[in-house]
């Protein structure tokens, strides 16, 4: 990407988009540029429905739909219910489980919340706007006659080539089986790119670096099949300043389902941002202005706090609302502010009420309200002085928590900032 390319862009998106450092590789950077500047593009994003949520680690390509659809385009979210049921091999060592269609549905029906907050979706009545549309390719995979799509769309492909893709060389140098199910999943994703722009002009096809092959390929498909020019477009895989990758904790993945992680603890992985990392997230993962983010990165020392609590309400708010992300961040005022012992919106985990006024051990209440992941981590937090009691530091590993009289809640805490409550019931 020449600086020419890149400082005179004619359409509002790929100027957005470059600006807040969303672009990774383009197929014809040009061209697509005058095809979004000409008029309404409709671009795609493809979500396996492998689970009931997506988690962080998915959030800049949502946030390129967002932006896409913010700049007069029509964002189309494709869910795989077809694909699904094959499993993507990109990236991985190992075959995916085989769900069932029961766990699929489900998954698919819990994954539309999470868009919805994100894009706006209209009934498509009259086809025209820029509202958003969910589409699932079980819809055309599903009833696919083999020999014919063999005949129509595998004879496209080139079984040499495909043994390039870096989805594919890791499992075979690692000499770890791919089995003939995954090979086809590259050719069902081209065949989603043709089948999309035939139905709904589909015309862009976005994801993450990772998909790069996979695109190219539908690109490459639909040349073959007679379909106009198609292009892609891919963001970073994003790690963080430490080179963790982003999304993932110690704890596990950082979800966007409510249910499965609260505001606060979203709000606290946000808050949590390596100092490193805020500008370049304060871009990507929020719609402040620049000139706002330019001056929040130029907070210096204990400053670069309030810069960090503005990311994660920022973030917050989008996903879970304003409300709830203001409420996040006042939660956190009152536990680590102002010091009170259980503030309304800790996350909270239920205990049966006998078993915590008999007393459970502090490395079993440490486990079960996962600020740690064993036993023996406790120990070492314990050995550290990071596990506390009510705010009480405790020292003694064997040490016994139990719910104080008169009190409703017991605090369990990891460190300054991470408080779980445990309820009795």
């Amino acid at each position: 990407m020449t600086e020419s390319q890149t400082t005179q862009f004619k359409s509002d998106f790929l100027k957005i988009l470059h600006e807040r450092g969303f672009v990774h590789q383009c197929s014809d950077l040009a061209g697509l540029d005058e095809l979004c500047h000409a008029g309404p593009v409709t671009a795609y994003v493809g979500y396996d429905c492998t689970g009931p949520s997506l988690h962080v680690g998915h959030l800049l390509s949502i946030m390129m739909l967002r932006w896409f659809q913010k700049t007069g385009h029509r964002p189309i979210v494709l869910m795989g219910g077809g694909t699904t049921r094959v499993g993507d091999p990109s990236g991985k060592d190992e075959s995916r489980k085989i769900l069932s269609l029961e766990q699929i549905e489900e998954n698919k029906a819990s994954l539309r919340e999470v868009f919805s907050r994100f894009l706006t979706f209209g009934s498509h009545v009259t086809g025209s706007g820029n509202d958003a549309r969910m589409a699932d390719n079980a819809e055309w995979l599903a009833p696919l006659n083999y020999i014919e799509f063999l005949r129509d769309v595998g004879r496209h492909f080139s079984v040499n080539r495909m043994l390039t893709f870096d989805s594919v060389k890791l499992r075979l140098e690692r000499e770890h089986e791919l089995s003939f199910l995954e090979f086809n999943y590259m050719i069902l994703q081209a065949y989603d790119f043709v089948e999309l722009n035939r139905r709904y002009d589909v015309r862009l096809q976005m994801g993450g670096s990772d998909q790069w092959g996979n695109i190219i390929n539908g690109i490459d498909l639909g040349r073959r099949m007679g379909a106009p020019q198609l292009y892609a477009l891919t963001c970073p895989l994003i790690t963080t300043a430490s080179g963790a990758k982003m999304g993932k904790t110690a704890q596990g993945a950082m979800w966007l389902k409510a249910e499965m992680l609260s505001p606060y603890e979203y709000w606290q992985f946000w808050r949590n941002t390596e100092d490193g990392d805020v500008v370049r997230f304060l871009k990507l993962f929020t719609e402040l202005p620049l000139e706002e983010i330019d001056r929040l990165g130029a907070l210096q020392g204990q400053e670069i706090n309030e810069a960090k609590k503005v990311l994660a309400t920022e973030a917050t708010a989008l996903l879970h609302g304003r409300e709830a992300a203001d409420q996040a961040a006042e939660t956190a005022r009152q536990a680590f502010e102002a010091g009170i012992a259980a503030a309304e919106g800790l996350p909270s985990i239920e205990v049966p009420r006998a078993e915590l006024e008999a007393g459970i051990g502090v490395l079993t209440a440490a486990v079960r309200a996962s600020l740690v992941a064993s036993n023996s981590e406790a120990r070492r937090a314990i050995a550290n002085r990071a596990i506390r009691v009510d705010d009480v530091v405790i020292e003694d590993e064997k040490a016994i928590v139990r719910l104080a009289d008169g009190a409703e809640t017991v605090k369990v805490s990891m460190g300054r900032k991470r408080h779980v409550l445990l309820k009795p019931v």
